[in-house]
């Protein structure tokens, strides 16, 4: 069967989430994975967590909107990558749910130990998170163990299909499964992948520090940024390569490589130029582009099998009905662009530059012998 119309509309808006997402939180987790690095005291640290205090929120609301949409418009697709990665993703949304909870409560009480040890655990899951990213889609890219069969009712073993019936197992009540396991996740491809990630959301991160800052601060980032843009762009494009002529071969899949590379190069050379401001945005349309590469190197495909392609789960074959994709759709046309919306007014409400003058000598949060004060009332 061919892909309709509504598949690929909701196909294109899952990858435009999926971007919406990684640029904009590829920079909070660059700034994280920074924050015991990059700034020198506890004002410098206050002053780059104020550059995404405004944003990461807001920027969360991607992530959970590609999951429900996936799960909405490609149900199987939703169903077997959740199980079959379902390790992985419960430790990203442990490492999220770490995440908040530091930025969130980091001030709540005037303890130095408080406060650093939010923040230790702060940067620990934003490298962590990121590095879990970065192999999670270079086993999109690659493939994973993928088979369509069951399981038998004795003794729980798995029965794969014949791969040359596969539309009458799949009519039989057949699935598809991850069937290599956890550690199948891991080859040097995705391992490589999870360090592209943290180059990339680092530069990131450290470019966006250089733009929302002022002062030594700033000098400091820019300097950085100018190291790692270097690493992440020769890395990423090795990584890219490899995966296009190695795992894709679809021949549109160069046209948004190139775009990456063209862009992910300008950056570096901006920023080596001192010119942070094009160097972020080069950054920024850098990462949305090696999205789209991503994506378009499923072709036809939800998910690649690395066993045997007559095992791929196709986009038509994870599809929901017509009728529930045309729904969400009227609902996506609604919501999207007030989401988009939203987003874009947040950042330029928010576009000035900040310095440690503007951070307050005051020390923030409750003092701690005051904290159960309460229970004694």
């Amino acid at each position: 069967m061919e892909l309709s119309a509504l598949q690929i509309i909701w196909f294109a808006l899952l990858a435009v989430l999926w971007i919406g997402y990684l640029t904009l939180e590829g920079f909070g987790f660059g700034t994280g994975m920074l924050l015991k690095i990059l700034p020198r005291n506890e004002k410098e640290r206050r002053l780059a967590l104020n550059t995404i205090g405004p944003h990461w929120d807001g920027n969360e609301v991607f992530l959970l909107t590609a999951g429900g949409a996936t799960f909405a418009a490609f149900p199987e697709w939703y169903a077997t990558m959740f199980s079959g990665m379902y390790m992985a993703l419960v430790a990203i949304l442990i490492f999220l749910i770490i995440r908040i909870s530091a930025l969130e409560w980091r001030g709540k009480i005037n303890s130095a130990g408080w406060r650093s040890m939010w923040d230790n655990l702060h940067t620990g899951v934003a490298w962590l998170v990121t590095l879990v990213w970065g192999v999670a889609f270079g086993n999109l890219v690659q493939g994973t163990e993928i088979q369509v069969g069951h399981y038998a009712s004795r003794g729980g073993e798995f029965v794969p299909a014949d791969p040359a019936n596969i539309d009458s197992a799949l009519a039989a009540g057949d699935q598809h499964f991850l069937t290599g396991g956890f550690v199948s996740l891991f080859t040097p491809y995705t391992l490589v992948g999870g360090v592209v990630f943290l180059l990339l959301f680092l530069t990131h991160g450290a470019l966006w520090l250089s733009i929302k800052t002022k002062g030594e601060f700033h000098d400091r980032a820019i300097a950085m940024a100018k190291k790692l843009s270097l690493a992440s762009t020769g890395l990423t494009a090795i990584w890219a390569v490899w995966g296009q002529f190695v795992y894709s071969g679809h021949l549109w899949g160069l046209i948004p490589l190139a775009i990456a590379a063209a862009t992910l190069i300008g950056s570096t050379l901006a920023i080596q130029k001192g010119k942070d401001v094009s160097s972020f945005f080069l950054s920024f349309a850098g990462l949305a582009f090696a999205v789209v590469w991503v994506f378009s190197t499923f072709g036809v495909n939800a998910m690649k099998s690395s066993i045997n392609s007559a095992y791929d789960l196709t986009l038509v074959q994870a599809s929901a009905t017509a009728p529930t994709q045309s729904v969400m759709l009227i609902a996506a046309i609604i919501f999207v662009p007030i989401v988009l919306g939203y987003t874009a007014w947040s950042y330029k409400s928010f576009a000035g530059r900040l310095g440690v003058e503007n951070i307050s000598d005051k020390p923030a949060g409750l003092d701690p012998k005051k904290v159960r004060e309460f229970a004694q009332a």
